[in-house]
């Protein structure tokens, strides 16, 4: 770059700024990445947790269905009388410009669609198990989608930073010492001339 800059003052203040800018965005950039990471290690430590909660809660509701089906056969038909959930809703929340989806799931009314007469508790403790699986995956779901988010958003500020530390800021580094140099180079040789015009003069 320092090749096509003429060297004058007005570029040598110019090529500063930009200077000044490149490494302000440099910081704003490597701050940004530092607090990513920082949110997308909670949420893993926060997705490990809520994974081991699922496995839990899984192999008790399971257990608790095998037992139902012990106790009173085939439970198929009181799963299909159980509507589907539309529960779930989503917004937006945003950490350092990245959009990082919320998901809520409605809170149902502990209510046993299948009725109670050819049912018994044990089959209402896996059914209330199996509701307690739900919402743990809607959790674990939400925070791996916010994961992957963030990841992306981290390799593209890293990728950003780099540019800035490893191209920008030595170019513009390279180019101010060029122009000043050379400005000096220029003031040297004036300063030369200056003391042969008055020499020349004096005589």
């Amino acid at each position: 770059m320092s090749s096509k800059v003429f060297p004058t003052k007005n570029n040598l203040i110019a090529t500063k700024k930009s200077l000044e800018l490149a490494k302000l965005g440099y910081d704003l950039m490597d701050r940004k990445r530092n607090m990513l990471i920082r949110e997308i290690m909670t949420m893993s430590e926060k997705a490990s947790t809520i994974q081991s909660e699922i496995n839990t809660a899984y192999a008790k509701a399971y257990y608790t269905l095998e037992q139902a089906q012990i106790s009173i056969g085939n439970c198929s038909s009181f799963a299909e009388c159980i509507p589907v959930d539309n529960g779930l809703h989503m917004t937006v929340r945003s950490v350092m410009g990245v959009e990082l989806p919320q998901i809520t799931l409605d809170e149902r009314n502990r209510y046993f669609y299948y009725g109670l007469n050819a049912s018994n508790s044990l089959l209402d403790e896996a059914y209330i198990n199996f509701e307690e699986v739900k919402k743990l995956t809607v959790q674990l779901a939400e925070i791996e989608s916010n994961v992957m988010r963030l990841a992306d958003a981290i390799k593209k500020t890293q990728k950003r930073t780099n540019a800035l530390s490893n191209v920008m800021i030595p170019k513009f580094t390279s180019t101010v010492k060029f122009i000043s140099d050379a400005l000096d180079e220029k003031e040297r040789e004036d300063f030369s001339r200056l003391k042969v015009i008055k020499r020349q003069k004096g005589n």
